[in-house]
């Protein structure tokens, strides 16, 4: 059932999506990759030294340290849902406010996972004591850790729902800085010589977030029915302290840059990148760019006097120039390259479908989790067992695309996911209308088995956009831009549930009233097949495996 379970839930495409900038534009599922190495006999049942070989082969070429922060990094993303369960209970049960009001509490905190190409930009473009990384993972991890340890410290502040909703901004902005940075980390180790590896690191994050975001699923169930609001809080602050204390362990190397070289590369890279041909201050880029640098020099000292007099005025330029303003220079580089490419028709058509295919659709998300709450008395912990049915559907909605849809047009893929959608809205007004009672089928079968057909069949939307997104990028700029293609797909998610909490207050749809709930979901449903009009903008040819 399309969106049946808590706002949490519904949010799952900022926190278990391929994220990011510097986004991994070839991250595959871990089902596929898994699949590859049981054909090559890397993975037996019979011989589980082959996976220890494995990881001892990623510890040699990666080091432990930084495997410990990558998994970490990414079951901490997936044990989100162990706390959110918690944020949804606190809206509903102690701050009482109705679906409509709660849904736009938490279409505010998620508004930072749609700005994400800003952190990469920035982590990019202005080093901190010459290291580009684990500084701005430090930054995020406390913006993380710290708004957890004062909800659950102070009862006035969580008790508030302005206050609340600042401080779970304020995470949501660690949380999808930290995504950001540990995804250019990973693209920077295995760029360097280790290229080999690629799928090996996204598999282990890959299978790291989805472990945690079983885990926390399960285990958010059992804590709310067990413990109180506050001390989930306290206890899910635990794994930021944990990835605090192991951003120590990683070393990055500084990015030393001569101060007289460095505004002529500012300079070339500013060309570079609006073309499109280089990307932003990386180091392997940066090291390229010297020995041009060097023949301009040599060049230079070929001049007549008066050129030398010209070059000597331009160095006293270098000198007064001061770092803010390379900075800037560097910034504004980026994000004009960024907007010269985003601009061509062939990127901005299917991302306005995908945007579209977003905002058209009410998000009716929480609305759902206070009827299963409230009129239907779902406990949490059944709850969290079907949000762990919505991680095994998405597992098996990209087991079946990469086995059977690969070849298939995205234009196709596409239209059946909005009919699939459509058919669990229907699913959604069985269960309202209590249909379900009339032929012995309970609500909780309905529950679970709609978890599951929900995740499955949004993979099957979501591998097409990452698909499509990984082959329209140009070379050079493709991290961030595909940053900023999630961050377009979760900005439309945000909007469409501001859109839901409208047609929500609209309805006059309360925690104590569901009357017009159906009606809700009729127009949801309709809206599904407004996305089916614009297909044109897909483009004709392109299918999973070929652009």
């Amino acid at each position: 059932m399309g969106g049946s379970l808590d706002v949490a839930k519904s949010h799952t495409n900022y926190i278990r999506s391929p994220h990011q900038n510097v986004e991994n534009l070839h991250r595959k599922s871990l089902i596929e990759d898994v699949e590859k190495r049981v054909h090559l006999g890397e993975f037996k049942l019979e011989a589980p030294e082959k996976m220890i070989q494995w990881l001892k082969r990623l510890r040699a070429a990666f080091g432990a340290s930084f495997l410990w922060l990558v998994c970490l990094v990414y079951f901490t993303q997936g044990f989100r849902s162990f706390v959110w369960t918690a944020v949804s209970y606190q809206l509903k049960d102690r701050l009482k406010l109705s679906p409509s009001s709660s849904q736009f509490v938490f279409s505010i905190a998620f508004f930072p996972w749609s700005i994400k190409p800003l952190y990469g930009i920035v982590s990019d473009c202005i080093p901190i004591k010459g290291r580009k990384r684990v500084p701005y993972l430090v930054i995020a991890t406390v913006l993380s850790l710290v708004p957890w340890l004062i909800l659950g410290l102070n009862a006035t502040l969580r008790s508030s729902k302005w206050n609340l909703m600042t401080f779970l901004t304020v995470q949501n902005l660690g949380s999808a800085m930290a995504d950001v940075v540990v995804d250019a980390m990973i693209a920077e180790a295995v760029r360097r010589e280790r290229a080999t590896f690629a799928g090996d690191l996204q598999s282990i994050s890959w299978f790291s977030m989805a472990l945690g975001g079983i885990c926390g699923s399960l285990l958010g169930g059992y804590a709310l029915t067990n413990l109180q609001i506050h001390t989930i809080f306290l206890l899910f602050s635990v794994l930021p302290s944990i990835q605090l204390l192991s951003c120590g362990l990683v070393e990055e190397k500084s990015v030393t840059v001569d101060s007289k070289v460095l505004p002529e590369f500012y300079d070339s890279s500013s060309v570079d990148g609006v073309n499109g041909n280089s990307s932003f201050l990386d180091e392997d880029s940066f090291s390229e760019k010297k020995p041009n640098i060097s023949m301009l020099r040599r060049k230079k000292s070929r001049k007549g006097s008066k050129k030398k007099r010209v070059t000597g005025k331009g160095q006293i330029a270098e000198k007064v120039d001061s770092l803010p303003s390379r900075w800037f220079r560097s910034l504004k580089a980026a994000t004009f390259s960024l907007c010269h490419a985003f601009k061509q028709p062939l990127i901005l058509r299917p991302m306005a479908w995908f945007f579209l295919a977003h905002v058209s659709i009410p998000n009716l998300s929480t609305v759902m989790f206070y009827y299963q709450t409230e009129f239907l008395s779902l406990e949490a912990s059944f709850l969290g067992t079907a949000r762990v049915m919505g991680w095994l559907g998405l597992m098996l909605g990209t087991f079946v695309y990469n086995q059977y849809l690969k070849t298939m047009k995205l234009r196709r893929i596409l239209m059946l996911s909005h009919v699939g959608l459509s058919f669990l809205g229907l699913l959604d007004m069985v269960l309202v209308s209590r249909v379900n009672l009339t032929y012995g089928i309970s609500d909780r079968i309905m529950v679970l088995c709609g978890s599951a057909l929900s995740d499955a069949i949004n993979q099957f939307k979501f591998m097409p956009f990452l698909i499509l997104s990984g082959q329209l990028c140009p070379p050079g700029i493709e991290g961030t831009l595909f940053a900023l293609f999630m961050s377009i797909n979760n900005l439309g998610s945000t909007l469409g549930s501001f859109v839901g909490a409208g047609l929500a207050s609209a309805l006059n749809i309360s925690s104590g009233s569901f009357d017009n709930l159906s009606l809700g979901i009729a127009i949801q449903v309709l809206c599904t097949f407004i996305p089916v009009g614009f297909l044109f903008l897909i483009p004709k040819e392109v299918t999973g495996v070929s652009a």
